[in-house]
């Protein structure tokens, strides 16, 4: 069961396969996962299990701790942050979060606050202009409201943490909804970035 794993100088942490978008696009999507295919949890880890695989890493070494896996981090909001105490009790090493933006519709509150002296970056996978293309290409388990909900929380949690980063799949999208989303970004104080299919 890989719950970390190393890519170039930054560690993952691989919390969980659930998530709640099915993108069109997502490698989860694809049949085995392809490359990916050791990501998949066979069940879920306990948080003992996970905190023992970080801390079994000299967290030093690395350039940045990157909660990301094959499912949505923020899934075990809770857990999540419990192992971000236990690494920053222990390590500068800048700790950044990527995720789709739902963690205040999975909790049912304001979750932005939590992330505050603990995170050092969330990266949002905004995907999308507007609702009715968020709803087609990401297919949210929260439904219409959904994109609204991630717009709220890339605002809020900007306010908690020092670098937020909006991100869209280059492909996906057509020049001119990149550059709304790019808008978009601006208009919250974020950054923006274009990712690879696939990365």
């Amino acid at each position: 069961m890989v719950i970390t794993y190393v890519i170039r100088n930054n560690l993952y942490v691989n919390l969980t396969n659930r998530c709640t978008n099915r993108c069109e696009f997502c490698v989860r999507e694809a049949a085995g996962a392809g490359a990916y295919a050791d990501l998949r949890l066979e069940r879920e880890p306990t948080f003992e299990e996970i905190l023992n695989d970080v801390l079994s890493h000299n967290l030093n070494m690395f350039q940045e701790i990157v909660f990301c896996g094959l499912g949505e981090p923020t899934c075990r909001f809770y857990d999540m942050l419990s192992v971000c105490k236990a690494i920053r009790e222990r390590s500068d090493t800048p700790i950044r979060v990527c995720t789709n933006g739902h963690a205040s519709l999975i909790m049912k509150e304001d979750t932005a606050p939590a992330f505050r002296g603990l995170v050092d970056c969330v990266s949002i996978s905004l995907n999308a202009a507007d609702s009715d293309t968020y709803d087609k290409l990401c297919r949210p388990k929260f439904g219409e409201d959904t994109f609204t909900g991630v717009l709220k929380f890339a605002r809020e949690i900007s306010k908690y943490v020092p670098k937020v980063v909006l991100t869209v799949v280059r492909g996906t999208l057509t020049d001119e909804d990149v550059d709304r989303c790019a808008q978009i970004a601006a208009g919250i104080g974020a950054g923006f970035a274009i990712r690879e299919l696939g990365e």
